[in-house]
């Protein structure tokens, strides 16, 4: 039998969006490797931060889609908020693990150390917890409504925890530097090529972050389709076996 559904979850406009992505990501690897000078006092360790404020952000923004889609579900229990909320989640914890992961790489000949139980650091694990934990409550064994109801409770959560990791150095003396973009005493007028290869990170990776969430929640919303599907064959096949007998 045919599959009513596309082999594909692209589109012309995800395809643009794909080639704009790694067009971006050339550039931003020039940037960062090539033409941007080593740091004074880090040299070439001070490259991780044209990757690593741009995971965090990126990974903050799936927290917010993912709890906007989850008050969304909470409230008018549609597929597509849960499909959405779901498919955020799944982006937003590879890039927290990606963030974790530069995090310990620089804190290392920065600190001393990989690990620290700094404020920052220990919040943002326990984002990384809790985004573990909205996954793990989609795959219990339970009907779909009480998984997705679940999950969604879970989904509110994490821009509260969002928050409390982007204050950490604000309302606990720790490690971690403030933020870059908004210290003011930045010397914008000699940094010119670092501010600028900076936020263009955080524009690629946006992008990037763009282009995964819409084809991962493609891929969710054909599986939930092809699921119906195979339930409503499954619901023919026995009225068939009822009306033989």
């Amino acid at each position: 039998m045919t599959s009513p559904h596309p082999a594909s979850t692209a589109s012309p406009a995800t395809r643009v969006l794909g080639v704009v992505c790694l067009a971006g990501m050339a550039v931003l690897v020039f940037l960062a490797f090539v033409a941007s000078p080593k740091d004074a006092v880090q040299g070439d360790l001070v490259r991780l931060l044209y990757i690593h404020p741009a995971l965090a952000w990126t990974a903050y923004l799936a927290c917010f889609v993912a709890f906007g889609a989850s008050i969304q579900h909470l409230r008018r229990r549609t597929q597509g908020s849960d499909v959405l909320a779901h498919a955020a989640v799944e982006v937003g914890t590879v890039l927290t693990a990606l963030t974790l992961a530069t995090g310990s790489i620089w804190g290392r000949p920065t600190w001393g150390v990989y690990w620290v139980w700094d404020a920052r650091l220990t919040s943002t694990a326990m984002l990384f917890l809790l985004l573990l934990g909205y996954l793990a409550i989609q795959r219990i064994d339970a009907p779909p409504q009480v998984r997705s109801r679940r999950a969604a409770i879970v989904g509110v959560l994490l821009v509260p925890n969002v928050i409390l990791v982007h204050q950490s150095v604000e309302w606990w003396r720790t490690l971690h530097q403030d933020a870059t973009l908004a210290r003011r005493d930045f010397d914008f007028a000699t940094s010119d090529l670092f501010m600028f290869t900076l936020v263009f990170s955080v524009v690629v990776m946006t992008l990037v972050f763009v282009w995964l969430l819409m084809h991962r929640f493609r891929v969710g919303w054909l599986e939930l389709q092809a699921d119906e599907v195979w339930l409503d064959e499954a619901i023919d096949a026995r009225r068939a076996e009822g009306a033989v007998t």
